[in-house]
């Protein structure tokens, strides 16, 4: 199951992937930032995304091997 805490006046959010913490986003300069607890989302660790519900979704594609996962700002305005 994949779930992810939404309340968007969290001042962080934790990323869960199959009921495992992979990660927090974190509010930082007008983005979140997402903060790796675990090694195997490490790449992943400090980029930032317009949304909490963007970083699960990098997280995902990044554990699935999807090249769009890596080196992009998730869910941002270019």
């Amino acid at each position: 199951m994949e779930t992810e805490n939404t309340n968007a006046n969290a001042h962080k959010q934790v990323i869960e992937i199959n009921g495992e913490a992979v990660g927090v986003v974190v509010p930082d300069a007008g983005t979140l930032k997402f903060v790796a607890v675990k090694y195997h989302v490490w790449e992943l660790d400090a980029q930032r995304f317009a949304s909490a519900d963007a970083a699960r979704h990098a997280v995902l594609a990044h554990l699935h091997g999807t090249p769009a996962s890596r080196g992009r700002m998730h869910g941002l305005a270019a």
